[in-house]
């Protein structure tokens, strides 16, 4: 595996020949794929074998955000609308076992028009717990806001995304659900007691520490370190992320071009690393930008590069699976929610 420690987006709905030139010479550890990538099932699979043979290496992961609700890259003509997270709490509120039921054949269904274009590795589940007054970024998104619940669903989620031969995405740690503005935008910061954070946003990624790769919030929380947002602070990764919650897989950053993290992109970027980020992801396809993450990114080494080398021997080929009959029965668990 030599190969820089970042992951990058793409500009169109194909490789440009900059694109190329930049992924031979800088050897990203991987691609993220959005909407503006993607036409139709031929264009997304031919785009994704490109990006791997480009890059010199068949099992480069490919990521996207497909969660369902309002953040799914895919989308109709060519692909279903999926159920937001909520829907499998208001079904777990109804009986457990219908909510993570309904949780594990969605994301199954996910996984299944993934791994048909080739797409391995899917930016999901969310662990994070909102609280009333939050910023809607996350909303519907979550699935509920008591943290074992959360877990639970989680957990379910994950399970229909490995039994699909796709490699889950634990988000946003160690939680986005009190940030009361969108990191997308600004940075939030969270001034609740570390007690309580331990006893909610904390405790519902705790449960989830097993899984082989994570995405961290940009969100400063005040109690534990009150200048840097948890992306790039050192403290919050090694004490919290490491520590209180015991996450020991791959640590990426969410997004080094979102207007939460402050200074120039090759700044942010040298932030991310010596925090303790294993690898930086860039999102936005903007050429110029990735080539400073890339003069700013060492080489996948050391402890970074054995927790990659094992997230992606985690994923394990898809099991046999009725799509059809899948979709049937999630329809039905789904229609509960609307006559509950």
């Amino acid at each position: 595996m030599n190969c820089r420690a970042f992951i990058i987006g793409l500009s169109g709905l194909e490789l440009s020949d900059a694109e190329r030139e930049f992924i031979r010479a800088e050897r990203p550890w991987g691609f993220i794929l959005f909407k503006r990538n993607i036409e139709a099932p031929d264009q997304v699979s031919k785009l994704v074998q490109e990006l791997r043979s480009v890059g010199g290496d068949a099992d480069a992961p490919v990521l996207i955000d497909q969660e369902g609700g309002r953040v799914q890259r895919l989308g109709p003509p060519h692909w279903p609308v999926y159920p937001p997270g909520a829907v499998f709490g208001a079904l777990y509120d109804i009986d457990p076992r219908l909510g993570l039921s309904a949780a594990r054949l969605s994301s199954r269904l996910i996984a299944a028009d993934l791994i048909d274009l080739g797409v391995t590795v899917d930016c999901l589940p969310l662990a994070d717990v909102p609280v009333e007054g939050s910023d809607a970024v996350i909303g519907n998104r979550a699935y509920g806001t008591e943290p074992g619940k959360v877990a639970a669903i989680a957990r379910a989620v994950t399970e229909g995304l490995e039994q699909g031969g796709v490699l889950p995405v634990l988000k946003h740690i160690p939680g986005h659900g009190r940030a009361t503005a969108d990191s997308h935008f600004r940075l939030p910061t969270i001034d609740t007691a570390k007690s309580e954070l331990e006893r909610t946003d904390f405790a519902a990624f705790q449960p989830l520490a097993d899984l082989p790769m994570a995405m961290t919030a940009h969100v400063v929380f005040s109690a534990l370190d009150p200048v840097h947002p948890a992306t790039t602070s050192a403290t919050i990764i090694s004490e919290v992320i490491r520590g209180v919650i015991g996450f020991q897989g791959l640590l990426m950053s969410d997004d080094v071009s979102m207007n939460a993290l402050a200074g120039s992109i090759a700044e942010r970027t040298r932030a991310i690393v010596n925090a303790g980020c294993d690898v930086v992801l860039h999102c936005n396809g903007k050429l110029e930008e990735m080539r400073e993450v890339a003069r700013q990114t060492p080489e996948l080494t050391g402890k970074p590069l054995e927790r990659a080398k094992r997230a992606l021997a985690s994923r394990k080929p898809p099991e046999p699976f009725d799509r059809q009959a899948a979709w049937a029965e999630l329809d039905m668990l789904t229609d509960r929610v609307g006559t509950a």
